[in-house]
């Protein structure tokens, strides 16, 4: 009996066969390593001072900080920490 790959019936013939693909180089699952990723994240930015704020806003406006933070080669959190903090400035005066 010829073994043939696109064979589904014969699979056990294929057990001891190593497929091509990526290596796995990490034991755990995917989503096990993004928590641990996630979390390593969090440690870091704690560790920066930065806490993390999240909110809303239309697309309109989402778009408007996109293109200005684009021109000023900046991120758009970048963008957003700078506009905040010219409007604190300007309003404890």
């Amino acid at each position: 009996m010829a073994k043939e790959i696109t064979d589904l019936t014969t699979i056990d013939l294929f057990s001891d066969e190593r497929r091509p693909g990526r290596p796995k180089t990490n034991p755990n699952s995917r989503s096990v390593q993004i928590k641990i990723n996630k979390r390593n994240q969090v440690k870091r930015d704690k560790n920066k001072g930065l806490k993390r704020v999240e909110f809303k806003v239309h697309h309109s406006l989402f778009e408007q900080l996109e293109q200005l933070a684009e021109t000023q080669q900046m991120s758009r959190s970048e963008l957003i920490e700078s506009l905040l903090i010219e409007s604190l400035a300007a309003h404890i005066k």
